[in-house]
């Protein structure tokens, strides 16, 4: 997957298999003009390279009663403690881990679904870093999400009259957490219930959940816009971005944030927009296919006469990815 050539097919393939519906073989290799045997062979090709890794969802932050939180955090680290490390990858709320360039040498990622498990979180990373050798972290919560993985949520408003439950949480936390290369099915999603939230069920005074609970309640989550996309992971490198950075956004006009960033979340060379309580009120994830792509989108942003200040980082090494982002 070096050439030109190939890396505008694997783009092709992963946006064919990102989309507002689940993926479904016949459908998707119709879209591409293609037989389900020849799609069949490409998909495969993808997966053995180790372009694409396995199906995921992407869930609106906005969910209500209570929106997910996303939680950064920056890290000073002594190469000499692989165990922190270790210890961090073992958070499941982790979602994105990189080594990056600068005064911190780890970024962090984080989405919660309470206060409450982001409190034990902050405990458990609190004992984490008690034990490092530098004794420094910087944890930053956000304030609102402007886009995510590529997905701009001002188009994406959750009806204010419908509030996610328990099974609805469970449902989608086995399609973001459970899939394979293969994209789960409601049979599959109902086994894993059974089978691995014996618990859950006891408390909810169920001996199981149907197929058809299942079905109908996704159906519902999609209609709502809880969840946003069916989306796949894969590796950026291999199919031309080569370069990730993380950019701090000072405006000149503080009353013009929201104005801003909606402006901002229409970049294709942005996946992640975050309003946060600091100085640098802006905080984007950036990806590009090369360092020029970098300076034009900097160059545009202080030709827009708006931004007084920017701070950027650059990512060395991605040690836990969540790059299940829209390609434009």
């Amino acid at each position: 997957m070096q050439n030109s050539k190939n890396l505008v097919e694997a783009q092709h393939f992963i946006k064919n298999l990102t989309g507002k519906t689940k993926f479904v073989i016949s459908k998707n290799s119709r879209a591409l003009g293609l037989s389900r045997q020849t799609y069949q062979y490409k998909l495969d090709n993808l997966r053995s390279e180790k372009i694409i890794t396995n199906f995921t969802i992407n869930i609106n932050p906005s969910i209500l009663p209570i929106n997910l939180k996303y939680v950064l955090l920056e890290i000073k680290t002594n190469p000499k403690e692989p165990e922190l490390l270790e210890k961090l990858l073992k958070i499941s709320q982790l979602k994105i881990l990189d080594g990056i360039l600068g005064e911190y040498s780890l970024f962090a990622l984080f989405i919660f679904h309470s206060s409450e498990e982001y409190y034990q979180v902050l405990s458990a990373i609190d004992n984490i870093m008690a034990q490092s050798y530098f004794k420094k972290y910087h944890i930053i919560e956000t304030i609102k999400v402007f886009k995510t993985n590529g997905i701009e949520l001002y188009d994406n408003k959750i009806d204010p009259n419908f509030e996610i439950d328990s099974i609805d949480y469970v449902i989608l936390k086995i399609l973001q957490e459970n899939q394979s290369l293969k994209p789960i099915s409601t049979y599959e999603i109902k086994d894993i219930i059974n089978d691995k939230y014996k618990d859950f069920l006891n408390e909810m005074n169920r001996q199981d959940i149907s197929q058809s609970t299942i079905h109908n309640r996704i159906k519902k989550l999609e209609k709502k816009n809880v969840i946003l996309n069916y989306a796949l992971n894969f590796c950026p490198k291999k199919i031309g971005l080569k370069g990730k950075y993380l950019v701090r956004i000072k405006p000149k006009d503080p009353s013009k944030y929201n104005e801003i960033a909606l402006n901002l979340e229409k970049s294709s060379y942005i996946t992640d927009l975050f309003r946060i309580g600091e100085q640098h009120g802006l905080f984007a994830i950036v990806r590009v296919k090369n360092v020029e792509d970098y300076a034009d989108f900097i160059k545009d942003l202080y030709q827009s006469d708006e931004v007084e200040d920017t701070l950027s980082s650059f990512v060395l090494d991605e040690l836990k990815t969540y790059t299940n982002f829209v390609i434009h």
